[in-house]
């Protein structure tokens, strides 16, 4: 009774094995997000700033 049972697991895991082929498998590409705002970009307006009020304190 063992070797039926046995032998009956085996074969419902090989058909379920064997169902879908030799196929390769579906890899999704990575999608690498990047900041793309600078670094440096915060000293920008307080640099401007600053040389608009020293022409603006000149004249």
């Amino acid at each position: 009774m063992k070797k039926i049972a046995l032998a009956a697991a085996l074969s419902v895991f090989a058909s379920a094995t064997f169902a879908g082929g030799l196929e390769e498998p579906v890899v999704e590409p990575v999608i690498i997000e990047e900041d793309t705002s600078g670094s440096n970009a915060g000293w920008v307006i307080p640099v401007i700033l600053l040389a608009l009020i020293g022409a603006a304190a000149a004249s």
